[in-house]
């Protein structure tokens, strides 16, 4: 008879033999690989926008590259054997089992960079009036929108960091985004989209007449006087320029994707080392807490010691620069570049990511 030995052998043999041929890659894969390849591309992508911020501004040339796909392909080879041999007339008998197994992994990144076209169409190109009204008709607030993306409404000037002297914003623009963010939390502001024959499409602010507060009606009175609009009508037409031709247009001289990470960069915290020897120019002066009480945009910190509690960082010439986790205003600020970015495409839309897992 078979002893107990030679019954456990066959066992384990075909124990193993079901897990091999039963158990499957591809289903396991799916949650893993997908939350993995979209926490790298999301840490990366905060990091190269960081990083390129501050290559701009040590005048370094900026590099963006995007991942056009990603292909990461398993596979599983496992081989079992096993033998038992013994004779009835001898007193020893003998068993073996084997297992053999290889695992491989072999991802395939693409990256593609920004450049010629692409680079003059993402960066370089004026975001649309539209989009940036849009954007307000999305919900997000009126003042940090100009604030950003807007360098002049029919002549009234935002600040400028960006340049060699440095610029503060005219005291009317700071009352207009105050005026427009009230007027925008009351409901009392919109736009409308408008077809003209040549297929063009055109924004048209308009502003609402009825059911609204004497204090809305203030502040609605407030911008017209502001931009020198008509006090009379309620729709005036958005135009991409300095200078409106009438008081019935309001013309945005919207910032291009680059000036906007160049106004920005140009109040990250400098090591002072680096601004002495002339490697970058001194950190502006944010003039908007003292003169009008409006918090900075975003803040951007340094320091040779790596920071413990970052939400991105990055180590650029020996100096480490980042974001505080618990500097929730920079973080959305941050965020919403990252957005923005995606937005000033202005052309064709940008392919996503594409990620093929064979798992076979």
């Amino acid at each position: 008879m078979i002893n107990t030995h030679k019954v456990i052998l066959f066992s384990v043999m075909n124990a193993l033999l079901c897990l091999t041929g039963c158990a499957g890659m591809g289903p396991t894969s799916v949650t893993r690989d997908r939350f993995a390849y979209t926490d790298a591309i999301s840490e990366s992508w905060k990091r190269q926008m960081l990083l390129n911020m501050v290559k701009i501004r040590y005048g370094d040339a900026p590099v963006f590259l995007d991942v056009a796909s990603v292909i990461s392909q398993y596979s599983l080879e496992t081989e079992v054997n096993g033998g038992v041999s013994w004779n009835a007339f001898l007193p020893t008998d003998s068993e073996a089992i084997g297992v053999r197994g290889r695992f491989s992994d072999r991802p395939t990144i693409t990256y593609q960079p920004i450049r010629g076209e692409k680079f003059i169409r993402s960066l370089m190109t004026p975001i649309p009036p539209t989009a940036v009204l849009s954007l307000i008709q999305a919900g997000y607030q009126a003042d940090l929108v100009f604030r950003v993306c807007v360098q002049s409404v029919n002549g009234i000037n935002n600040s400028n960091g960006g340049k060699i002297e440095v610029q503060p914003a005219h005291p009317d623009f700071y009352r207009l985004t105050s005026s427009l963010l009230k007027t925008q939390r009351s409901m009392a502001v919109g736009m409308r989209i408008e077809e003209d024959k040549s297929k063009n499409n055109s924004a048209v602010l308009l502003f609402r007449k009825h059911n609204i507060t004497s204090e809305i009606d203030q502040e609605i009175n407030m911008i017209k006087t502001l931009l020198g609009l008509s006090p009379d009508n309620m729709e005036f037409n958005v135009v991409y320029g300095a200078i409106a031709e009438n008081d019935q247009e309001i013309a945005i001289l919207s910032r291009s994707m680059l000036e906007i990470l160049q106004e920005l960069a140009s109040y990250f915290e400098a090591p002072a080392r680096h601004v002495e020897e002339n490697r970058t120019m001194a950190t502006a002066v944010d003039d908007t807490d003292d003169q009008v009480g409006q918090p900075s945009l975003m803040r951007v910190q340094s320091s040779r010691m790596k920071p413990s509690e970052a939400f991105v960082a990055i180590l650029y010439r020996d100096h480490w620069f980042w974001i505080d986790d618990r500097d929730l205003r920079s973080k959305r600020m941050f965020t919403f570049l990252m957005f923005l970015l995606n937005l000033a495409e202005t052309g064709s839309p940008g392919q996503a990511p594409l990620i093929t897992v064979p798992a076979g």
